[in-house]
């Protein structure tokens, strides 16, 4: 298994109105507390950003930690971002978090790993809620990335949403247990960030 740890920075944060990987909190920012998580499974990180957020980074992360989306794609969102570090790293099998869900613990994604190395034949290791996939926490490996990414590349996606991405492959989804549905929380606007901190204090 060669696997590597990707925290996904690189959205518009539209709604936010401000770099969600650079919201302050007590272990910095959002993205050095999702870097800090991650890297307690013992797997190298990397964070995936887009290229007008580079010289923002530059200050918590070393150049060689941060890979810019390809654009060449042509593809929005995470999508890109994924097939982006997929390019960068062709072998390697990616567990993602994203930036903004700010709740997700080690054991979550302590179980895609367990799921992944218990069954290796699936190309994706996802949690679902309702029966909706939760893309955005995530294991993507290598094989699954590549079908993705030779499809974009001869013109055959049809869809570019990560839901769909995932319905295009092999996809196995963990139900998110009822207890654990919190952590999943994606905290998107500043109303979403109000609450977060009010609920914490």
């Amino acid at each position: 298994m060669i696997m590597t740890g990707v925290i996904l920075c690189g959205g518009q944060s539209t709604r936010m109105g401000t770099d969600k990987g650079l919201i302050p909190c007590p272990e910095g920012i959002w993205a050095r507390a999702a870097v800090d998580k991650m890297a307690t499974l013992h797997v190298p990180v990397v964070i995936s950003i887009n290229p007008a957020q580079h010289d923002g980074y530059l200050p918590f992360f070393p150049p060689t930690a941060l890979i810019t989306d390809d654009r060449s794609l042509s593809l929005p969102g995470p999508l890109l971002a994924l097939l982006s570090v997929h390019r960068r790293m062709p072998a390697e099998d990616l567990l993602v978090l994203a930036c903004d869900m700010p709740m997700i613990q080690p054991v979550q994604l302590q179980t895609l790993l367990d799921g992944y190395r218990q069954d290796g034949s699936f190309d994706a290791y996802v949690y679902s809620n309702e029966g909706q996939f939760e893309p955005m926490c995530g294991l993507y490996t290598a094989k699954g990335l590549s079908a993705l990414l030779a499809a974009q590349l001869k013109g055959a996606l049809q869809r570019f949403s990560m839901k769909a991405a995932l319905s295009g492959i092999n996809t196995l989804s963990i139900p998110i247990p009822e207890e654990q549905k919190y952590f999943f929380q994606n905290i998107n606007s500043r109303a979403d960030l109000e609450r977060l901190i009010t609920k914490s204090s």
